[in-house]
């Protein structure tokens, strides 16, 4: 890190709720609305039975395990995730949802043991407990002093960036929407007068240039922007074509410094375009998916961390490393070899046409080659 770059952590979805919630010192109800799973514990159970007990209650830092340490020697300017939870002691689940997840208030130094600056709420689970549980979200972290974007009271809070001051006095806005396709509900959409998330209806130009003006409503001579997609489904390798169209045109319109991509339980490919970052998929961070098992190769238990760094002062990508992290006990560890390798196929698996490449550095972790 140098005074002319800024370092970013980035992490797909953190998913809080559910049996991660379950092993904190104050578990929220455990109950769920779930066709086969009814109780939270079971998700902890499940894990259980795969690498051994799991102890409870523990301290807020535990889930993040080895991770801390690889966050502190990285050294960030900010640390950013998808919190696809919502934090809240609602009882009222959104209805016509399969999964609802909620993290107790009283849990949210989960969140701030590892020092995250900015949660971006755009996604489909923020308002499985009702437009009440979205709101006492808001403010549970507003008060815990992390800024968020993506939700809102209203139209104008869901769209607004969160703005995050850098030295020098320059900014990073970073802009959340969601799509259809990620499994959000049309209502949850934020009105004029009522709460929710800023969702776009489709990829096309239309909404392209929507989040160009947005962005241009907001930015000032010197800010980073980073633009936080939740789109697309649970599975699958592929980049899905609308998805690689749309974050390149947010490049061609200089909209987007960096497309920070999510929905996927798995990492997907990440290309560079123009000089600017793309990651189409940052898979699951923290999740309580340890015990159900792979989906063919697709093992949601095995995560990575992002560490990339911008060029201040064009936006530009300069650097890009990815550290392999595995679920165990439901704390973030060191992937072992299966896991790397299951992580790695997939980081690579866009092909050659893409001119980007994992190299493995000496402390295991690897660096974008591109």
């Amino acid at each position: 890190m140098t005074r002319d770059t800024l370092t970013l952590c980035l992490a797909g979805d953190a998913m809080t709720g559910r049996g991660i919630d379950q092993i904190q010192q104050h578990p929220g109800d455990p109950t769920l609305h779930e066709q086969l799973v009814r109780d939270a514990r079971d998700y902890v159970r499940l894990a259980e039975a795969v690498h051994g007990p799991v102890p409870a209650p523990v301290a807020p830092a535990y889930i993040w395990g080895e991770a801390l340490a690889e966050i502190e020697r990285h050294a960030p300017d900010l640390r950013l995730v998808n919190l696809e939870t919502a934090v809240t002691t609602a009882d009222a689940p959104w209805p016509g949802k399969g999964v609802h997840y909620r993290m107790h208030p009283a849990n949210v130094g989960c969140l701030t043991a590892a020092r995250i600056d900015c949660c971006a709420l755009a996604n489909n689970h923020v308002l499985d407990w009702g437009r009440a549980g979205l709101q006492e979200t808001l403010h549970t972290l507003r008060q815990a002093g992390l800024r968020t974007a993506g939700a809102g009271p209203d139209a104008e809070g869901a769209l607004a960036p969160a703005v995050l001051p850098l030295a020098g006095g320059a900014r990073l806005l970073l802009f959340a929407w969601a799509t259809p396709d990620s499994g959000v509900p049309g209502a949850w959409r934020a009105q004029a007068r009522r709460p929710g998330i800023a969702l776009l209806p489709g990829l096309d130009e239309a909404s392209a240039q929507e989040v160009a003006a947005q962005v241009a409503r907001w930015r000032q001579p010197g800010d980073r922007v980073l633009v936080s997609m939740h789109w697309g489904g649970n599975w699958g390798v592929e980049v899905p074509q609308p998805h690689q169209q749309f974050s390149r045109r947010l490049v061609e319109l200089e909209a987007a410094d960096l497309v920070h991509g999510h929905s996927s339980h798995h990492p997907r490919p990440l290309e560079v375009y123009r000089g600017r970052l793309i990651l189409y998929g940052c898979g699951d961070l923290i999740n309580d998916y340890e015990g159900i098992g792979a989906v063919g190769r697709l093992d949601p238990s095995a995560v990575c961390l992002y560490f990339v760094q911008l060029e201040r002062g064009s936006g530009a990508v300069r650097q890009v490393d990815i550290v392999p992290m595995q679920l165990q006990r439901l704390q973030l560890r060191h992937a072992d070899a299966a896991a790397r390798r299951g992580l790695q196929s997939l980081l690579e698996s866009a092909g050659p046409g893409w001119s980007t490449r994992l190299q493995t550095q000496d402390d295991g972790s690897w660096r974008l080659r591109w």
